[in-house]
């Protein structure tokens, strides 16, 4: 298939999980696609990032090791990416790599993010906090920020602050995942 027939077959794309999940195996089942499709999320003012970005979400899910060649152009992109509706996959594929980080064995040789990648998705995950946006990636980003937080010292002080100076006027689901972040940063003092 080429990049081109893909980008056809992404058009047809909606926000149901049977068809997230029938472009996600075309991927799986053409790897070179990959790199095509996570191009296209990071580009801006285009229609399909936002579908790009739901199916690149459904292939990291099933195989992160798609995302290891690539972790660089990920991470180095990340503050690209404008759309609610792409920040929300996107701030999942970060909680995927940061968990998968922080496990004792992570799922694959090199998906080990080294400090660079670190401090590129600490940038992205404190900007999707701080600002107006969805609950979904303020919440995959404080996980992601309280994992991180185990190798950079200055996170976790950081992440206190945001999260009790905003608590008052979020959302219902924020206060939730906030209340179990602080709890997790109170059982560390």
């Amino acid at each position: 298939m080429t990049t081109d027939q893909f980008y056809e077959h992404l058009k047809n794309v909606n926000a149901t999980r049977t068809k997230r999940l029938e472009c996600a195996d075309l991927i799986l089942n053409n790897p070179e696609l990959f790199k095509p499709l996570m191009k296209l999320i990071f580009k801006e003012n285009t229609a399909l990032s936002h579908k790009a970005a739901w199916v690149f979400e459904f292939v990291c899910a099933q195989d992160l090791g798609l995302l290891e060649q690539h972790l660089n152009d990920f991470t180095t992109s990340l503050m690209k990416v404008k759309d609610d509706s792409a920040i929300r996959p996107v701030a999942k594929v970060c909680l995927f790599l940061v968990e998968n980080n922080y496990r004792q064995n992570p799922c694959t040789r090199d998906s080990v993010l080294n400090d660079d990648h670190k401090e590129a998705i600490t940038e992205a995950c404190f900007n999707w906090l701080i600002t107006k946006g969805k609950v979904a990636p303020k919440a995959y980003a404080m996980t992601c920020l309280y994992l991180l937080g185990k190798d950079f010292d200055w996170i976790h002080p950081e992440l206190r602050l945001v999260l009790e100076k905003d608590y008052a006027q979020q959302s219902a689901g924020y206060k939730a995942k906030a209340r179990h972040i602080m709890e997790a940063l109170n059982a560390k003092t």
